[in-house]
């Protein structure tokens, strides 16, 4: 089945069109990216009016200065801010689009599907490492950086989902990505949570990962594959496979594809985890410290 073609009115368009090129060449251009998302969440939000009254030295409520701050991404952190092994030469420009796509779902027009599908594939090409044409962004993605995600060509991916690209995140040409959907890059000791491994995940073309699954760090998602709804992966899915459950293991080939399918058996999904790991560096002025200030020795060894 088919969907139906659908377009705005004429003066609608021609807004939409308008505004969304303003934004990428300002983001394509030497002004600071600060700046830019600043402008942009401000008129989105409507407190251009506020804002300038602040700016020109009228009082405002200690709650409506820190809204009005708000919209500087430079006055914000995020959670991926901590970590510490990441890029902070790339992060620094990532956060400030992250920050732009983020508080543009939080405004009205985030529901508008032909403005806001529009509005997040242009910020794809400014956020993402590699982003590629007619791609279609839906409302609530989450990423962890931004700049180490690969989107291919014709790609969607429906609302809630979570990127996780601390290590490295590759989604391949008309890739499906359902609701709720979680894709990991990085995984944590059994034993120490903080000690984390990144890894490459990725997700082949033409494949779907459906509704509310999860697919573990340095896992591959096969080419023309499926991943059944609220499945676990934790292995290979081999190309033109469909495997479901938790942890998910294969139940078919997809019809018409046996001839060429790799057998799998008893469906278990092959573990190639450690082949896709990143090896990364801390600085050497890093103050570590344990966010939970735990003695993590086995109880039978002296304290």
């Amino acid at each position: 089945m088919t969907k139906r073609h659908v377009s705005l009115p004429d003066g609608a368009e021609a807004g939409v069109r308008g505004f969304i090129d303003e934004v990428d060449e300002r983001l394509s251009s030497d002004e600071d990216t600060c700046e830019v998302v600043r402008d942009v969440l401000i008129d989105l939000h409507g407190d251009r009016e506020a804002w300038e009254a602040w700016q020109d030295g009228e009082s405002v409520s200690r709650a409506e200065r820190v809204r009005l701050q708000g919209y500087d991404p430079c006055n914000a952190t995020l959670e991926s801010e901590y970590y510490a092994e990441k890029d902070e030469d790339r992060f620094r420009r990532s956060k400030h689009l992250q920050w732009l796509w983020r508080q543009f779902d939080a405004t009205p027009m985030a529901d508008n599907v032909e403005f806001a599908l529009r509005f997040r594939q242009m910020l794809g090409n400014h956020l993402f490492a590699e982003c590629g044409d007619d791609c279609r962004f839906f409302k609530g993605i989450s990423v962890t950086y931004g700049h180490n995600i690969e989107v291919g060509d014709n790609v969607v991916i429906h609302d809630d989902v979570h990127l996780d690209d601390r290590g490295k995140l590759t989604i391949g040409d008309r890739a499906s990505i359902s609701d709720g959907v979680h894709l990991y890059s990085h995984d944590h000791d059994i034993v120490d949570q903080t000690e984390v491994r990144n890894f490459h995940t990725i997700v082949g073309d033409d494949a779907r990962v459906t509704y509310d699954a999860m697919v573990r760090a340095g896992c591959r998602i096969g080419e023309n594959s499926v991943v059944g709804a609220r499945s676990v992966v934790q292995g290979d899915v081999p190309d033109h496979h469909v495997v479901v459950g938790s942890p998910a293991r294969s139940v078919r080939v997809k019809p018409g594809w046996e001839e060429v399918a790799d057998d799998l058996e008893d469906g278990r999904l092959p573990d190639n985890q450690d082949e896709r790991e990143i090896e990364y560096e801390l600085p050497e002025d890093l103050d570590q410290f344990d966010e939970f200030r735990r003695d993590l020795r086995p109880p039978n060894r002296p304290r």
